[in-house]
């Protein structure tokens, strides 16, 4: 049985970074490039967010005695195969851990214009996850 008091620990990690990554996308792409500060504070608050994801992905996995995934994009495969995230959303979520897997390990390799679009148009993502979540164990 999923522990419902961890679940709901991560996902206040979540929201609450995607309060501040709201604020950073109402910047102009100028301002938020001219400023190392605003790049590296969105790479972090995003990396933090998806790893608060997969913590709470690989949690309802094991409680739940799914497969274990090999990677970390595939514990988001595991829970969409399972009708617990959305199928239409299966791809963003695997696109969401290779990002964290590129500004973990190839960070040199992220695009900061790349970022600021993630800003503008897929924090949708991040609600999109905790929604399925929260309807489905909380």
């Amino acid at each position: 049985m999923v522990d419902k008091e961890v679940v709901q620990h991560k996902i206040g990690i979540i929201e609450d970074n995607l309060a501040k990554l709201e604020t950073l996308a109402e910047l102009t792409p100028e301002n938020f490039l001219d400023k190392f500060y605003y790049i590296e504070s969105a790479k972090h608050l995003l990396q933090v967010s998806i790893e608060a994801m997969l913590d709470i992905a690989h949690h309802i996995i094991a409680r739940e005695r799914f497969r274990t995934p090999k990677t970390y994009a595939e514990a988001f495969l595991i829970l969409t195969e399972q009708e617990i995230l959305p199928q239409k959303k299966g791809l963003a979520f695997l696109q969401m851990a290779k990002f964290r897997n590129r500004v973990v390990h190839l960070y040199h390799d992220v695009d900061d214009k790349e970022v600021y679009l993630i800003l503008k148009m897929n924090l949708d993502d991040f609600r999109e996850f905790v929604r399925a979540v929260v309807k489905t164990f909380l």
